[in-house]
């Protein structure tokens, strides 16, 4: 293989891959834009996810436990408060003992206050979490997964859509590994309708977008209770998953399209022990009648009158510009050359939506191969090319998702609807905090991973000669790990 065709091929895993990994190079071999194309017909399923609960299981069993919880604590403050009445004295015999305790009974009954409120706290936290480990079993295995894969370009393909169609792990922890397997992971290189229908009808989305109270005012529930409609799944999905800011939808077009999504909620998991979690629609919460949206008037008063609008919104012409162009931030450059965007929109229409073709137009073009590498990479994606460079494959997820969270992109929890942002500006600052990162790594490592080697073998020498300079003069194998690890080869594709 040449050295242009060792470029390239390190390019290849760099750019559109997880990274350089022992033998990746020769899974690339002299095809880069083939291998990265054949990777996609591989199936994406996770072969130990059998072994992981759905997510309506996940949140009854977070549900569960916070009832048990909750009914502890109430039984230990209400044992603590039968103690405390018990002590005090009651009998005729006794009432000169009960005058002097109520000299000081303002006092005694604070402390009474805060015994029972202990007594419950200590009583609740006895209930171990479960949401927590799930996160962890979640991320170890979406982790590892893309530590093994030969180039990785399909994993992060889904990481991308579980990003463009995120969730937040702080406000519903249970079901954000399961999410991304069931919406984002089963449908990514399938039609974009489709993921659309999953990932906006999943009760992880119904549940971080504030849809399952959400009540259209002449409905049965909203006249009843006075409630009224939330906006937020509607406007997000417009402005954020589909069209885009700016493309000719109006205020009165979020409107209506929350309430064609009224009704859309879960199960209660303490109605319903074993549907608890899962998708529902409810009447009584759907606003009545039609509604028109961007112009389209929809008749149909059940679910399937918000599947028909998703649809118009998966086939729209600005969707196909507003997902390319964040397919083009993400892999190539932060200013998405435009004819690279035209291309790959004018495959999304052309092919309603086939998100692989859409994949496949991007990687055969020669506008998505051009310049050196100068994106800097996300954290997550460079903490992983960190790894996958040293051959591991197993991880502890906890130091792997405590590591993100420091570098400011926590596993599944963007600050906002929109996600991680995919531009150098929103990441340079965290360059020191790497460093740190780098450097404990480098130390758990030392005595296994050979800077030398990983040039040599994982990189094919294709690393700027004064990294090789520096590495080669380092004063341990620590710091020559850690200075390989900071360098521009390893931060940027």
């Amino acid at each position: 293989m040449s050295n242009s065709a060792k470029a390239e091929a390190v390019l290849a895993l760099h750019r559109f891959g997880m990274g350089p990994r022992p033998g990746s190079l020769a899974a690339v071999g002299t095809d880069p834009r083939g291998a990265l194309i054949a990777e996609l017909d591989r199936p994406l399923a996770l072969s130990a996810a059998a072994s992981l609960p759905t997510s309506a299981k996940a949140y009854r069993t977070v549900a569960d436990a916070n009832a048990r919880r909750a009914a502890r604590a109430k039984q230990a403050q209400q044992q603590a408060k039968k103690q405390q009445v018990a002590a005090v004295p009651t009998a005729p015999g006794d009432q000169a003992q009960a005058q002097a305790q109520t000299e000081g009974q303002a006092p005694a009954q604070g402390q009474e206050k805060d015994a029972a409120e202990m007594a419950a706290k200590q009583a609740a936290d006895a209930v171990p979490d479960p949401g927590r480990p799930i996160y962890l079993q979640e991320a170890k295995l979406r982790i590892e997964a893309a530590l093994a894969a030969d180039i990785g370009f399909a994993e992060r393909l889904v990481w991308f859509w579980s990003n463009h169609f995120c969730i937040s792990a702080y406000k519903i922890q249970s079901m954000s590994g399961a999410y991304e397997r069931e919406a984002i992971r089963a449908n990514a290189l399938g039609h974009f309708v489709d993921l659309l229908l999953a990932v906006e009808g999943h009760p992880a989305m119904l549940f971080y977008l504030d849809n399952l109270g959400s009540m259209g005012a002449n409905s049965i529930a909203g006249i009843n209770r006075s409630r009224g409609l939330n906006e937020n799944i509607a406007r997000e999905i417009m402005e954020l998953h589909t069209l885009g800011v700016r493309t000719g939808y109006t205020q009165d077009d979020v409107i209506s399209f929350a309430n064609v999504l009224t009704g859309w909620t879960l199960v209660p998991p303490g109605d319903n022990p074993e549907h608890g979690g899962e998708f529902t629609f409810n009447p009584r919460l759907h606003e009545p009648g039609g509604q028109t949206v961007l112009g389209k008037r929809y008749e149909r008063e059940d679910a399937e009158q918000g599947r028909a609008v998703l649809r118009d919104l998966a086939a729209h012409p600005a969707t196909a510009t507003h997902v390319a162009t964040k397919l083009v931030r993400h892999f190539v450059a932060d200013e998405p050359p435009p004819p690279l965007v035209e291309q790959m929109a004018k495959t999304f229409r052309d092919t309603e939506g086939d998100l692989k073709q859409v994949a496949i137009t991007m990687v055969s073009s020669d506008d998505a191969w051009r310049g050196s590498p100068s994106k800097l990479k996300r954290p997550s994606e460079w903490g992983v090319g960190m790894v996958r460079a040293t051959g591991i494959t197993v991880v502890d997820p906890t130091r792997f998702t405590a590591g993100q969270e420091l570098l400011g992109e926590g596993l599944w929890r963007p600050s906002a609807p929109k996600g991680y942002p995919d531009d150098e500006a929103s990441w340079i600052d965290g360059i020191g905090r790497r460093l740190d990162i780098a450097n404990n790594f480098a130390e758990r490592v030392a005595a296994t991973a050979d800077p030398q080697g990983i040039i040599e073998d994982v990189f094919a020498s294709q690393i700027a000669p004064e990294v090789k300079q520096a590495v080669g003069r380092a004063e341990s194998r620590q710091q020559a790990l850690a200075l390989l690890f900071m360098s521009a080869d390893f931060q940027r594709r």
